[in-house]
């Protein structure tokens, strides 16, 4: 006679540490899936949202979800449907990053992670204590195993849980989104599989948090590697499996509610990231809103598109600063960007505020002063505005400066990097142009903006400029961002040295520029807004340098 298990797979969006919100949409999934599941399984650390952090360090947080824990025991204890709950659990002084099974209002098994990583954005040695090789717990006639996250990534955990007796493998994950990063995801789940011959539930958590955007993508894969379901990605979604279980062993029955038609789109995902990743900063932080300095040109004009798209169009407003640099093409090309985008634009010239700095600062200067002096000048008039009015309206100034001008340092402090989130800190000057480009061409599905061109033309085809003196280009102090960037992403992602990037073909003097660039704008990002990650190494967590720092490399 054969047992049948159905699985549910809840890819939610948690927020940290909102411990009530998240317990009620915990119970509000646990009694809509109830009816059609046996089982339900929640992402990583659910119930306080991942990544915790250092809260995880403070008793009272861990006292508080055993509180919400032991109320939604109370609220489940007449259902016989199961669920899987990540969480944080304290033993015996000691903090794990666990699984409880709960059944019928008791946690009835709990499991804990045992590959904690410490690498990159992760810092999870600092935070929880690892977890032994675990074992792994039968129900309704199915033997599961829990490996957490990380634990997927290693060959013993689920090796060990196979010569104990497993029959499937149900991954809870907090993975966060990076553009290269689902290839090798698939391939470390495909290997598991096929290494033990047991099928694969991975769930994974969506939604934005500080600077990461967890992109979902649920799936379950059969014992030989082939996926059979996999969930939306960027969005809520849930799956159920069915699972018989008969003479010859665990085989599948039937997945349902299977979205499974994803077109693999580099830039469709990249671009929800970036959408998702505002979108949640700025809801989960209660701000109404955002300004944006519209300048004409391409960063502030797709970093529009992103905000209209994660936001709405009444929630996003923009503001012209022209100054006696701006040309008319300009203002020009940030009110056709507004009208396209169904978003308000504002005029606020600087002139008058530009005349009265120079006659404070006249007085004071040294003789024949720096223009760079008068060119930031500007900018901070402009950043101290938008923060004017953000202190006057509530919302948030969304920052524009791409991963080109923050690695370079083409950015002004106190100016145009004001603001609190920057949807583009992570995305290279030749990536934003591809980004616009797509946009006009493609909605995400996640997006509220309007279909069609939302870019002006001109914007993407014009030299780039910031408009700070006459005839200004950025080429006058920076290669060509075809060559930037390749050089930049040597040495940033890839961290390759000086002989590695001229023997790619890229000149030595020129190599040796952009690494003084690069080391010398340290201090500038560190005082940067936080932004959207979506490489393997953004400026931030990913890469922690010193800002004094006199090592240079060798040729």
């Amino acid at each position: 006679m054969s047992s049948i298990l159905r699985i549910a797979l809840a890819q939610i969006n948690p927020t940290v540490g909102a411990l009530e919100h998240n317990f009620s949409k915990i119970l509000d999934v646990i009694k809509e899936q109830q009816t059609s599941s046996d089982l339900i399984i929640f992402p990583e650390l659910v119930t306080c949202g991942y990544p915790p952090e250092d809260l995880v360090l403070r008793p009272s947080f861990i006292e508080a979800i055993k509180a919400q824990t032991d109320k939604l025991l109370s609220q489940t204890k007449n259902l016989e449907c199961a669920f899987l709950l990540p969480t944080v659990i304290d033993y015996q002084g000691d903090v794990y990053n666990a699984v409880q099974f709960i059944h019928k209002g008791k946690v009835c098994f709990t499991s804990t992670k045992h590959h904690l990583p410490n690498y990159a954005v992760f810092d999870e040695q600092r935070t929880f204590a690892t977890g032994p090789l675990p074992s792994p717990y039968t129900f309704k006639g199915f033997c599961l195993g829990f490996p957490i996250c990380e634990d997927l990534w290693h060959k013993d955990v689920s090796a060990h849980l196979k010569e104990a007796g497993a029959e499937i493998l149900i991954v809870p994950n907090g993975s966060p989104f990076q553009h290269d990063k689902n290839a090798a995801r698939a391939d470390h789940a495909i290997n598991r599989a096929q290494d033990n011959n047991l099928p694969i539930i991975y769930v994974n958590q969506i939604g934005g948090q500080d600077e990461l955007v967890f992109d979902g993508g649920s799936f379950a894969l059969s014992a030989d590697g082939h996926v059979i379901a996999q969930a939306k990605s960027f969005q809520e979604d849930y799956l159920t499996i069915t699972y018989e279980k008969n003479d010859n062993g665990v085989l599948l029955s039937s997945a349902h509610n299977n979205q499974r038609t994803h077109a693999k789109d580099k830039l469709h995902d990249i671009y929800s990231a970036l959408v998702l990743g505002v979108r949640d900063y700025v809801e989960k932080n209660g701000f109404p809103g955002v300004w944006i300095g519209s300048s004409g040109g391409i960063d502030s004009a797709l970093s529009a598109a992103i905000a209209v798209d994660a936001l709405g169009p009444e929630r996003v407003h923009t503001m012209l600063l022209p100054s006696r640099y701006t040309s008319c093409e300009s203002n020009d090309d940030a009110q056709e960007l507004a009208k396209n985008l169904s978003i308000s634009a504002q005029i606020a010239a600087i002139e008058k505020a530009y005349n009265a700095f120079d006659n404070i600062l006249s007085e004071h200067m040294p003789p024949n002063p720096s223009g760079l002096i008068f060119e930031n000048l500007q900018s901070r008039i402009r950043g101290t505005i938008l923060m004017a009015l953000s202190n006057a309206t509530s919302h948030m100034v969304l920052s524009t400066g791409n991963k080109s001008e923050m690695a370079t340092g083409y950015a002004t402090l106190y100016g145009d990097m004001n603001g609190g989130f920057n949807a583009l800190k992570d995305v290279y000057k030749t990536q934003v142009y591809a980004l616009a480009k797509w946009r006009n061409n493609n909605k995400p599905n996640i997006g509220l903006g309007p279909h069609g061109t939302v870019i002006p033309g001109r914007i993407i085809i014009k030299a780039p400029t910031a408009e700070l003196r006459d005839n200004q280009t950025d080429q006058d102090s920076l290669p060509p961002y075809d060559i930037l960037d390749n050089i930049l992403e040597g040495l940033i992602e890839k961290q390759l040295g000086h002989h590695d990037l001229v023997k790619a073909g890229h000149d030595s003097v020129l190599v040796d520029q952009i690494v003084k660039l690069l080391d010398r704008a340290e201090y500038k990002r560190r005082q940067a807004p936080p932004g959207v990650k979506i490489t393997s190494r953004a400026f931030g967590k990913d890469r922690r340098y010193p800002m004094t720092n006199h090592f240079h490399q060798n040729h």
